[in-house]
């Protein structure tokens, strides 16, 4: 058989080959990151720590400003000491943490027409004099237009006022605020936040009583506020206001742990809730106006110094009473043994509530299964129940006393709980006593999921999954599954 004869390349043909060749070989010769334009290479920058995108100052003279000029400026204390004699052509100069953030912020400051600033996040400790700090904050929030300013900025010889630009700030949207900060906000008629979502003020000083309300009588359309207010960290004596008029608001975490219950006043309406998490002793100041969209809520009341235990846990039931409406409780054992002191019938109904956690510390001198069935009886339609406890006794050194059975059984016991979970068990008797009740009452359980403390001995736990196991379960359908807490 012959073989094809070969077709033979025209001039043409081999002419084009050749440029095909010749413009894959410019191709893969040029540089084509360098090629794109300077806010596309800032973006990208922008994904790498600040140590990592300095170093890239050095590859040409168009890099030489790219790593100032990135959209999210993330400036943590691991900057401290960071050698930035690539960049000032100082060798082995070291540049504290304040020295280097205000000489990044100058530089930026002093480009024509720089990118917008999208976050700036700047953490920090430092016994610098924040004065020179301050003014290229101020620069520096004045021109860019920020969306996210995250502060926790600690100077342990003095506070630093706010800078005032950040209250006209129109394009903000993201505000975290921790340490040594003075909030001193300008009259609300000319402090507008019409972007802001987002609010979070942790640990910081406030000018007066009404500074916090004044701030938030500027944000309209909020819907994440975080309080953590302490007390000592007030600048003016008298009651604190906290005063919540916002009806966009979705979620509301206040923690007022450090403050005595007399010296705050808290009203709240915010008819779009559907968080609230409290933790602090109770004020004899306290509004909720009605919360129909309250889905979650989280729980901790702490105890009164001065006010009779009768009285407070009257005070502590009409607050509970405003949460009628959750699906989803974690209540703290101290609220819990406040709640314990009124009248069964004064307790609240929570008609749909399905998912209750109890959380805290188990105390050995009350009977916590008593308080906790109270509790039950007043949410008929629980289907979920856990327990997130934690006690430091001795295994079997809590009486049995304290979880003492009672003859009747909670309605969503006997219908409508499925799933219990015990989070963190390390097989203390008290803990034990506790699933063997819930698996005897609970008639339509399915699951009883038990997560093992994984500190625990390999004998202790096979030990405890044994006894667990021979516990007698009145629903015929429940499995005991176990898993082991992450370490």
């Amino acid at each position: 058989m012959k073989k094809p004869k070969r077709r033979r390349v025209t001039e043409e043909e081999e002419r084009q080959r050749i440029e095909r060749a010749e413009r894959a070989e410019t191709a893969a010769s040029t540089d084509i990151i360098s090629s794109l334009p300077d806010c596309l290479l800032s973006h990208i920058l922008s994904f790498l720590p600040i140590r990592d995108s300095a170093a890239t100052s050095v590859l040409s003279r168009r890099w030489r400003h790219l790593w100032i000029l990135v959209p999210i400026l993330d400036l943590d204390f691991g900057l401290e000491g960071m050698l930035m004699n690539n960049y000032f052509w100082e060798k082995e100069r070291t540049f504290s943490f304040i020295d280097t953030v205000s000489m990044i912020l100058s530089l930026r400051n002093a480009i024509p027409n720089p990118m917008p600033l999208h976050k700036l996040r700047l953490h920090c400790s430092s016994d610098s004099d924040p004065s020179y700090f301050e003014t290229c904050l101020q620069e520096t929030i004045t021109i860019a237009q920020l969306q996210e300013l995250d502060l926790d900025l600690n100077f342990p010889n003095q506070s630093l006022e706010l800078p005032r630009s950040v209250f006209f700030c129109k394009t903000l949207v993201v505000l975290k605020l921790d340490g040594d900060f003075l909030l001193n906000p300008p009259p609300a008629s000319t402090c507008m936040f019409p972007s802001l979502k987002i609010l979070q003020l942790e640990h910081i000083s406030y000018a007066d009583g009404d500074s916090l309300s004044t701030l938030l009588a500027a944000c309209p359309v909020l819907q994440d506020l975080t309080l953590i207010v302490n007390y000592f960290l007030l600048k003016h004596a008298g009651k604190f206001n906290i005063i919540v008029p916002v009806p966009t608001l979705k979620s509301f975490f206040i923690s007022c742990i450090c403050v005595e219950s007399s010296s705050y006043k808290l009203h709240i309406n915010t008819p779009a809730l559907e968080y609230l998490r409290f933790i602090g002793p109770l004020g004899d100041d306290v509004v909720l106006e009605d919360l129909p969209n309250l889905v979650k809520s989280v729980v901790n009341i702490g105890n009164h110094k001065t006010m009779s235990i009768t009285n407070y846990a009257k005070r502590v039931r009409d607050f509970m009473g405003l949460l009628y409406n959750v699906v989803c409780i974690e209540l703290h054992m101290d609220t819990l043994q406040i709640l314990y002191n009124v009248s069964n019938d004064d307790v609240p109904k929570f008609h749909n509530l399905s998912t209750l956690t109890f959380y805290g510390q188990l105390q050995p001198n009350w009977n916590a299964w008593h308080a906790i069935r109270l509790l039950l009886c007043r949410a008929p339609k629980l289907q979920t129940l856990a327990f997130r406890l934690i006690h430091y006794a001795d295994r079997g050194s809590i009486p049995d006393s304290c979880l003492e059975e009672s003859m009747d059984v909670p309605e969503c016991l006997s219908s409508h709980l499925t799933t219990c979970h015990y989070k963190v068990l390390s097989g203390f008797g008290v803990e034990m006593k506790l699933v063997k009740l819930i698996l005897k009452a609970a008639k339509v359980l399915k699951t009883m999921r038990i997560t093992v403390r994984s500190l625990l001995e390999s004998k202790v736990k096979l030990q405890v999954q044994e006894e667990l196991r021979k516990f007698p379960k009145s629903s015929q359908t429940c499995q005991i599954a176990f898993d082991y807490e992450n370490k």
